[in-house]
């Protein structure tokens, strides 16, 4: 679904159930886009255990290159996915879902709120993705610092989610200098929007 502006930015504590919720989405996009798809990722807040997030599961669709996205875009909305283009970022391609019962495989299953990216493997965005996502895995005390200025900055902005997400900035910078330096966020959107 697009997002909605008029919702506060709410930050909640980890759940057990988001890995989980995720693998069966991955599993309906696999087995949907078949060979097209190399391989359904789940970054953002919600794939680090115990990070606290907003309740919305972030998913990037890697596929080989960019040649493929007109392909994966028809597969992708045969389940209720609309396109929204790229949005500003080089190399991610965001989609839309239609309502709550999307990825719609036919079993009128409702599920938790996503958002979903197609990447070509060599993409910066998906290589910025995956490194802060193991990066705060592997370094609890970090992701702890990170759960703490989420909570604060999301109290502090309240409804405005650009404000939140530019806050945050500083930190994920920081972190991201640690891979390369085309990580950079001056260089492409905000990772956990």
């Amino acid at each position: 679904m697009p997002l909605n502006k008029n919702e506060r930015v709410e930050i909640v504590p980890y759940d057990k159930r988001w890995p989980e919720e995720f693998k069966k989405l991955a599993k309906i996009i696999k087995d949907h886009l078949g060979d097209l798809c190399l391989s359904v990722e789940h970054v953002g807040s919600t794939s680090v255990p115990g990070l606290p997030a907003k309740p919305i599961i972030d998913i990037d669709i890697v596929i080989s290159d960019e040649s493929k996205i007109k392909e994966v875009t028809e597969k992708l909305r045969t389940l209720d996915y609309s396109p929204e283009g790229k949005r500003g970022i080089p190399q991610r391609w965001a989609f839309a879902r239609k309502n709550e019962f999307t990825p719609n495989d036919g079993k009128g299953r409702t599920w938790r709120d996503h958002h979903l990216y197609v990447c070509p493997q060599d993409s910066k965005e998906l290589k910025r993705h995956i490194f802060l996502r193991e990066f705060l895995r592997n370094n609890p005390q970090k992701a702890l610092e990170y759960g703490e200025i989420k909570k604060r900055y999301s109290e502090e902005f309240g409804f405005d989610r650009i404000g939140y997400s530019e806050a945050k900035t500083d930190f994920l910078e920081e972190i991201l200098k640690l891979g390369q330096p085309d990580y950079s966020l001056e260089k492409a959107g905000p990772l956990d929007p």
